[in-house]
């Protein structure tokens, strides 16, 4: 049996927003390195996402983070799980970049000046010093995605939870940060529409209105999606606008 005190546990969680059922009683149980969580628009990935990082609560059933509730205690949570989302400027608090990396120490309880240093030596290592005093403001989409992943690796997760990471990005920045979440030793959870994100991964959950469509290895889930998105593709949806 695996140990539920260790992942990613969803036991019939379900979420309504506005009256309206969003994610509807999902378990699942998630250890692997490389995960995948594939949908199409409006399926559920962001309010899942938004789940799993303990930015919202269920309304009924639980989740759970390495045995914690991530909603209920946002401490412990912090160690355990970080998130980068797709629009770094949703993400991104504060003037300078010495300044944004800090933050996130700072709120794990580091005093201000250790986190400051530990900034400027992981700028160091990642040959980016001269980024400390900058202001955010002059850093491009591409570098302020980076400066966003960064900060999530300065905490030390164990899961890192990736929103589309690499859509609206030219592809010299695609490559680069696909090449960087590959050498991470933590856990990659990546919520994407794009099913060839997540060829190399260990295990696809498919999202479907709310419910798991299906859930397994890349080479069994992938197909059965792009076939499905082919066949919502070959449809007139908009054939009821027609007038």
């Amino acid at each position: 049996m695996t140990d539920a005190s260790s992942g990613l546990v969803l036991r019939k969680a379900t979420v309504r927003l506005g009256g309206r059922l969003v994610l509807d009683a999902l378990s699942f149980h998630l250890t692997e390195s490389r995960i995948g969580i594939l949908g199409r628009n409006g399926s559920g990935k962001t309010t899942l996402l938004r789940l799993l990082a303990g930015l919202i609560a269920p309304d009924d059933g639980t989740v759970r983070v390495d045995g914690v509730d991530p909603f209920k205690n946002r401490k412990a949570t912090l160690s355990a799980l970080g998130i980068l989302f797709q629009n770094p400027d949703h993400q991104i608090l504060f003037p300078t970049v010495e300044e944004e990396l800090a933050f996130g120490l700072a709120q794990q309880g580091i005093p201000q000046p250790e986190a400051l240093k530990r900034a400027h030596d992981l700028l160091s290592v990642e040959g980016r010093r001269a980024w400390a005093k900058a202001p955010v403001s002059t850093l491009s989409q591409g570098q302020r995605h980076y400066l966003c992943l960064l900060s999530v690796l300065l905490m030390q997760p164990r899961t890192i939870l990736l929103d589309e990471p690499l859509a609206g990005l030219d592809l010299p920045t695609q490559a680069r940060l696909a090449r960087r979440f590959a050498a991470l030793p933590q856990r990659l959870i990546t919520i994407t529409h794009d099913p060839a994100v997540l060829a190399d991964a260990d295990r696809v959950l498919w999202l479907d209105s709310g419910a798991i469509a299906a859930d397994g290895p890349p080479a069994q889930v992938i197909p059965a999606f792009t076939a499905e998105m082919a066949r919502i593709g070959e449809l007139d949806a908009d054939a009821d606008l027609a007038g």
